[in-house]
C-alpha cells in the first residue's frame, strides 16, 4: 500500500463512520431533494457485501467508493433505491468515469432497482469538470450526470452551520476548519 493510499483511507475513515451513524441527517443536509423522496419510516440498510462484490469484480483500477445504502422511496410501490456515495478529498482524473462505472455495475447487478450516485468532495477548489461522464462514437452517445457537492463552497456558511441542529453540520464545520 502506498503512502498516499494509506493517507486517503485514514482521511475517509471518519466520514465513513459518520455516514453509518448519521446517514439520514447527511442526506437531509447535503441532498435535501433526495432526502424528501425517501420513506425514512421503512428504514435503510448498508449493503457492504454487495458493494465489495462490485469493487472486487471491477477491472478499472483503484476505487474510492464509500457506502452503498438501500432505501425505500415514498412512491408507494415496493421500489427500493441503491444510493452510492463517494466522499473524496480531491477528484483524480478518473473520478467521473469511476462514478459512472460504479453506477453501471450496480444497475447491471440489480436491474430491478434504481440507482442514484452522490459525490461529496471535501477539498476540491474547482468542480466545473466534475459530475458528468460522456462517451460518444459516430452516432452512439452516452451521458451520465450526478451531483457533486463541493464543501469548499460552504466555507462562507459558518454561522448557518453553527446554528443548524443537524449533526452533519458539525462534521462539515470540522472539515472546513
Amino acid at each position: 500500500m502506498s503512502k498516499n493510499t494509506k493517507t486517503n483511507n485514514d482521511y475517509d475513515s471518519p466520514w465513513k463512520e459518520a455516514l453509518e451513524v448519521y446517514f439520514p441527517q447527511f442526506m437531509q443536509l447535503l441532498f435535501p431533494n433526495a432526502y424528501a423522496e425517501i420513506d425514512w419510516t421503512r428504514g435503510y440498510e448498508f449493503l457492504e457485501t454487495e458493494l465489495q462484490k462490485i469493487v472486487r469484480d471491477a477491472d478499472s483500477g483503484r476505487r474510492h467508493t464509500d457506502k452503498l445504502v438501500k432505501v425505500y422511496t415514498l412512491a408507494g410501490d415496493e421500489i427500493w433505491v441503491l444510493v452510492h456515495i463517494e466522499i473524496q478529498g480531491k477528484a483524480d482524473d478518473s473520478f467521473n468515469e469511476r462514478l459512472y462505472r460504479y453506477n453501471y455495475r450496480l444497475v447491471d447487478c440489480y436491474p430491478q432497482h434504481k440507482v442514484a450516485s452522490f459525490a461529496v468532495l471535501t477539498n476540491q477548489l474547482d468542480c466545473k469538470d466534475l459530475g458528468c461522464y460522456q462517451q460518444s462514437l459516430w452516432e452512439t452517445q452516452m451521458k451520465f450526470d450526478f451531483p457533486v457537492l463541493n464543501l469548499q463552497l460552504w466555507s462562507n456558511r459558518f454561522a448557518e452551520l453553527e446554528a443548524n441542529p443537524n449533526p452533519f453540520a458539525v462534521i462539515i464545520l470540522a472539515q472546513l476548519i
